[in-house]
């Protein structure tokens, strides 16, 4: 599954790539669409508010020293979006271990971000998929394995701009996955949909610094 998701991921990229250097039409300016944000910083490490509590023996497994986190979705922005989006879509997916951590679609096409924590379950800013946890349809955070290399895992957060909707299937008991988003995405890609694309990178890692 985790191969497959990878692959999926891939071809979403290379879609998305090819839309974001077609799509300069479309945006307000030169400088093209953008992605922002006030929690972390492009190519720098993740803050404890984004991170996950896997408690082991009462001590979270997901930070260094144990220390909790906040589990909460960063804060993102966005600007120079193409004029005909009706759409958005946000995925934070991490790119070392082929794992979705979050994914939200139908976002309104007159926002321009999202606040921080707007991945809780039941969240009002569009509609959230079960990420590869597969505890609920929300945002949960890293959590890499200790000591496994490599150690340092790559959090990549994607906002894509379409002048579509999206039209996941879904059941109790199969609601909306990480693989049916990236099926649709590829598939409104294909078809001319994802007006621009954008994304920065955070770096997490829960193995100790060599001395």
């Amino acid at each position: 599954m985790k191969s497959r998701l990878g692959l999926l991921m891939v071809l979403l990229f290379s879609l998305s790539g090819f839309a974001a250097a077609q799509g300069g039409t479309h945006v307000a300016d030169s400088t093209g669409f953008q992605l922002s944000s006030t929690t972390f910083t492009n190519d720098a490490t993740l803050p404890l508010s984004m991170i996950n509590n896997i408690t082991v023996n009462g001590i979270n497994s997901c930070s260094i020293n144990g220390s909790p986190g906040g589990n909460q979705s960063p804060e993102m922005s966005w600007s120079n979006a193409p004029r005909s989006t009706t759409s958005f879509v946000v995925v934070l997916y991490d790119d070392t271990a082929a794992f979705t951590h979050w994914g939200m679609y139908n976002i309104s096409a007159s926002a321009t971000g999202l606040p921080e924590n707007a991945g809780v379950a039941g969240s009002s800013y569009g509609s959230q998929i079960f990420n590869d946890f597969f505890v609920g349809a929300e945002y949960d955070g890293p959590c890499p394995p200790a000591n496994v290399r490599p150690d340092v895992h790559h959090y990549v957060l994607t906002v894509y701009a379409l002048d579509t909707t999206l039209h996941l299937p879904s059941s109790q008991n199969f609601p909306a996955s990480a693989e049916s988003l990236y099926q649709a995405l590829i598939k409104v890609g294909k078809a001319g949909h994802i007006l621009a694309s954008s994304k920065i990178v955070g770096l997490y890692s829960t193995t100790p610094s060599a001395k």
